[in-house]
């Protein structure tokens, strides 16, 4: 039976160190934390809102007249509870996103954003932490995976230790990327042009992340590995054989 590390139980910790299947995932207070931080976030704004609103209606000319009569016409206690609702639905979002993670000697599952990834345990050859993100690396030294995890390190790490997985500190390739300028040498061909396409992405202002995504498997297809630190791209690459990148 699955146990929910969330809750931080000492009987899910021993299921996890008996190598028994665990999830672990953002804890029910850390959760009721980030719905509480939106909500107040908004009931805040709502305020704010109807602050402006009032001190605009009283100059004889401002921008957005029509708007702050109409915001100012509404009662006291209708903007903030519409801003509640929506700092509501901004932690639903939030949830929605939050990595859990399903760990058995079987397979590791990754479910965030509202998609399930399963990975079997013997493709999986390392696990690390990369910053925020929690990286799984094939056999052939491509990445299988990339996804931002919130949870504890020294938990996610022990879990996985526990099942069997190697777990390292660090990259165990870390010292092999190189900066990505146009037109960079030992690439695979086709590479260049896609990490061109993806630097503009990163380079513009409300990228898509999906596209950066999509670019990055099309690279781990030709054998590339990225990362991207501060808007530059750093790559090193892998004999492609594997899954590609998710």
């Amino acid at each position: 039976m699955d146990e929910d590390m969330g809750k931080g139980g000492k009987e899910a910790w021993r299921e996890s160190r008996e190598g028994r299947p665990v999830v672990l995932r953002q804890s029910a207070v850390g959760t009721a934390g980030v719905y509480a931080v939106f909500v107040l976030m908004g009931v805040g704004a709502g305020w704010l809102v109807g602050f402006l609103a009032d001190w605009l209606v009283t100059l004889p000319w401002a921008p957005m007249q029509g708007p702050a009569e109409l915001a100012a016409s509404a009662p006291a206690p209708v903007l903030p509870a519409a801003g509640a609702v929506a700092g509501l639905a901004l932690g639903l979002v939030a949830q929605h996103e939050q990595l859990a993670i399903r760990l058995s000697g079987e397979c590791v599952v990754l479910t965030g954003k509202g998609r399930a990834r399963e990975f079997p345990r013997d493709v999986v050859a390392t696990v690390f932490r990369d910053g925020k993100h929690l990286v799984l690396l094939g056999h052939d030294g491509g990445e299988l995976t990339r996804q931002e995890c919130d949870l504890d390190t020294g938990r996610v790490a022990e879990a996985f230790t526990a099942h069997g997985y190697a777990w390292a500190d660090a990259d165990p390739h870390q010292g092999e990327f190189r900066r990505w300028v146009p037109g960079a040498p030992g690439l695979p061909e086709g590479a260049n042009a896609l990490l061109e396409a993806r630097q503009e992405s990163l380079d513009k202002k409300g990228s898509s992340h999906e596209d950066l995504w999509e670019l990055r498997g099309e690279l781990a297809r030709l054998g590339v590995v990225v990362r991207d630190e501060r808007r530059r791209q750093y790559w090193r690459t892998f004999r492609a054989g594997g899954p590609a990148a998710e």
